[in-house]
C-alpha cells in the first residue's frame, strides 16, 4: 500500500517525527534503541516480524511517512541539504551552520564558500509571525538571504522585501525550486559581525587587515577591535569575516547518497565521520523481535 495513501493521526505523526530529535539520536549513538523500540511496540508490531529488518530500515519508513504527511522542519532541512546545500560541499572550502545565531534570530540553516546565504525555513506547520524581523537580521550580514516554503504558500511570500530569494518545495516531485533568486549585498552590519565572531576572530579580522593589534587590555580590546572593524570597507570585510567563518571546527561529513534520511542528524549534532558510523552501525542491527 503507498504511503501517501494512508491516513495517519497527527499525534502519530507528531510521535514519529521525535526519533529525528536530538536527545533521542544521541541515545541511538550509545546503542539505546528503545526510543524506536517503544515507536515500534505502540505504532507497527508487525515490523517485529520481518526477519532480518533493521532500525535504520524502520526509520527510513518514518521518514518516508513524514514525507508525504508531516513535513515539519526536520523534513526541509534534511531535503534542502540533500537537494541544494550538499551540491555545494563539493567546493572544499564551504561550510554549513545549523541554527547560526544572528542577532535575535536563528537561521535554520547557513553556507559559507565564496560568499554567505542564510535559509530560514517556514513549513505548512510554522507561522511567519516573526519572519520580517528573522529576515531583517540576516541581511545585516549574508550576502544572500532565502526563504524557504511549500510551494503552495508561494503567494503568501511575494510581497517580501524584493532583495529576498524565495526556494519552494514542490511536493508532487519531492524537490526544490528557486522562485525568485536573492538579491547580492554587501552591507556587512559591523554591530552584527561582531556578536558573532569569537574573540580570536574579531582580533584575527584586526590584525590582517591593520597589520597588528591596538594597545588594549582583556576589558578594552572589545571596543577597540569594533571601532576599528567599523571603518573596514564592506567588501574587505565581507571576505575577512567568511574567512574566519570557514576556519570553524565543524563537522560535514553529510552522504550524497546510502544515508540521506540521516544528514541533518549529522549536522545538529555535528557528527565527525567516526561518530557517523557509530550512528549508522547502531542503527543497523535487527529490530528485535
Amino acid at each position: 500500500m503507498q504511503l501517501n495513501k494512508i491516513e495517519f493521526t497527527k499525534n502519530r505523526l507528531r510521535d514519529y517525527s521525535s526519533l529525528f530529535l536530538r536527545s533521542n539520536v544521541n541515545s541511538y549513538l550509545k546503542g539505546d534503541t528503545s526510543k524506536i523500540d517503544y515507536k515500534i511496540d505502540r505504532y507497527d508490531t508487525h515490523w517485529r516480524n520481518k526477519k532480518g529488518s533493521t532500525y535504520l530500515e524502520y526509520i527510513r519508513f518514518v521518514y518516508e511517512v513524514m514525507q508525504y504527511n508531516y513535513r515539519n522542519e526536520y523534513f526541509y532541512k534534511n531535503e534542502l541539504l540533500n537537494d541544494w546545500l550538499i551540491k555545494e560541499l563539493g567546493q572544499s572550502n564551504s561550510k554549513i551552520f545549523n541554527e547560526f545565531k544572528v542577532g535575535n534570530s536563528i537561521a535554520d540553516l547557513v553556507i559559507f564558500n565564496g560568499s554567505s546565504k542564510a535559509f530560514e525555513i517556514k513549513t505548512e506547520l510554522d507561522t511567519s509571525k516573526r519572519l520580517n524581523s528573522q529576515l531583517s537580521d540576516y541581511q545585516n550580514i549574508f550576502n544572500e538571504t532565502y526563504v524557504v516554503i511549500p510551494k503552495e504558500q508561494i503567494d503568501n511570500f511575494c510581497n517580501l522585501n524584493y532583495k529576498i530569494g524565495i526556494i519552494a518545495f514542490n511536493t508532487e516531485v519531492n524537490k526544490f525550486d528557486l522562485i525568485r533568486k536573492a538579491r547580492y549585498q554587501l552591507n556587512i552590519d559591523a554591530s552584527s559581525a561582531m556578536q558573532i565572531l569569537h574573540t580570536k576572530e574579531y582580533k584575527t579580522i584586526v590584525k590582517n587587515y591593520f597589520g597588528e593589534l591596538p594597545d588594549m587590555t582583556s576589558f578594552t580590546m572589545y571596543d577597540k577591535c569594533f571601532q576599528l572593524i567599523k571603518t573596514i570597507p564592506n567588501e574587505k570585510l565581507n571576505r575577512l569575516f567568511i574567512d574566519e567563518m570557514k576556519k570553524r571546527k565543524i563537522q560535514n561529513e553529510l552522504s550524497s547518497r546510502y544515508y540521506k534520511e540521516l544528514n541533518q542528524i549529522f549536522l545538529s549534532l555535528n557528527l565527525n565521520r567516526e561518530k557517523k558510523n557509530v550512528l549508522v552501525n547502531n542503527l543497523q542491527k535487527s529490530i528485535k523481535n
